[in-house]
């Protein structure tokens, strides 16, 4: 039985990153892919009659790593330097502002149709309004560098943001002057313990002469945020932080006391420990979206009920994204489809305690939106590559 559970694994595994390469050619994301490789095994198990654990307490650990190592990656690839300010600004902007105005419509919607207070409304509308970069960072492989940048720097900021916005409600008993006083203190503790342990962590990567050196970083930079969550602390702006100074040190040079930490050699090493994330992250991705894709059931996704306000989401989302990129002054296409709902609102979605859920916002409603905001992403990147295609033919 072990040997045929590792076959399995390392067989469905193995799918996963065929899917993840073919998914640069085809522009299908590879998260459909393997949500639908997920279900087919559920039915297969369920047809030979296979016994398999319940799997959902799972769920959360593998999304909350997968979220650590996604952040992570795309923060090492983000470049700081005066050039990158106007696109910084913009990504924030668009990161934040139609989320919060989804967020509060969503809410409005909630309260009128459910009879909860406002408050509780938020908190439920909150993980459908932010854009997934677990998602939406492999799906623009394919792009152009300009736009893999922007969707980089929007939807890393937009987890980020997006989580402290739902903390903010979902962890204050009532909003007032003091509940945002303590808000900003926290962060201003979580800044100032981030940029300590950024640099304890570089000078352990550039001083570790053992040959395991890039396993007890990783595993420091995860316990790190797993304790911060613990105390209800914005743990990602450290793992931000953390990947933003790796990959900028030559940006950092002209600081003197960088030179303690021997930067030509961490350069070396900050690489390595690049290659070690882009693996891990693609390795826990894959398995959170197999997971997930297993515990999805038919009846959920088919929900009529759920259904109009999965599509309404959907259609608000896209039409607040059409109006912000034009005011932005940001090109449409393909920015406007690049919104897609995952493990990030699966996340934010399980944090929400019992006395504060509402039964309008249940797993398939998390699912259709999810399904639907990735299915609109996909035809939007198919329709870019069809603009592309024929632009490089009118030119030759």
């Amino acid at each position: 039985m072990t040997t045929q559970i590792v076959i399995t694994i390392c067989s469905l595994l193995l799918l996963a990153y065929l899917f993840d390469i073919s998914s640069k050619l085809t522009k299908i994301p590879s998260v459909i892919m393997l949500l639908v490789l997920g279900w087919v095994v559920r039915q297969a198990t369920g047809f030979f009659n296979i016994r398999i654990p319940d799997l959902t307490p799972l769920l959360p650990v593998f999304g909350t790593i997968g979220l650590v190592l996604i952040v992570l990656e795309g923060a090492l690839e983000i470049e700081l330097n005066k050039s990158k300010i106007p696109v910084i600004k913009k990504s924030i902007l668009l990161a934040t502002i139609p989320m919060v105005l989804l967020a509060f419509l969503m809410a409005w919607a909630f309260q009128y149709f459910s009879n909860v207070p406002f408050k509780t409304a938020l908190i439920n509308a909150i993980p459908f309004c932010v854009i997934s970069s677990a998602i939406a960072i492999p799906s623009v492989s394919n792009l152009t560098a300009r736009y893999k940048e922007f969707i980089i720097y929007e939807s890393s900021l937009c987890d980020i943001i997006g989580v402290l916005f739902f903390n903010f409600f979902a962890y204050n008993s009532s909003i007032n002057a003091a509940s945002f006083g303590h808000f900003f203190f926290e962060l201003l503790i979580v800044f100032v313990v981030s940029f300590m342990s950024v640099i304890g962590l570089s000078f352990l990567l550039s001083r570790i002469r053992y040959h395991v050196s890039f396993a007890p970083i990783m595993l420091i930079v995860i316990l790190l945020y797993f304790v911060s969550k613990l105390y209800h602390l914005p743990g990602l702006i450290f793992i931000l932080i953390f990947g933003l100074f790796l990959g900028n040190l030559d940006e950092l040079k002209k600081l003197k006391w960088i030179e303690k930490l021997r930067p030509d050699k961490l350069n070396v090493e900050v690489k390595k420990f690049k290659e070690i994330t882009t693996e891990a992250t693609f390795f826990i991705r894959a398995i959170f979206f197999l997971m997930f894709g297993f515990l999805m059931e038919a009846k959920e996704i088919l929900n009529l009920q759920t259904l109009p306000w999965a599509l309404a989401i959907s259609a608000v989302t896209i039409l607040i994204r059409y109006v912000a990129l034009r005011i932005f002054r940001l090109p449409s296409s393909p920015l406007l489809y690049i919104a897609p709902k995952g493990l990030i609102t699966v996340l934010l979605f399980l944090a929400i305690v019992p006395q504060q859920a509402i039964a309008l916002v249940n797993k398939s409603l998390i699912l259709q939106t999810i399904i639907l905001s990735v299915v609109i992403m996909m035809f939007g990147l198919m329709a870019n590559k069809k603009q592309d295609n024929a632009i490089v033919h009118n030119t030759e």
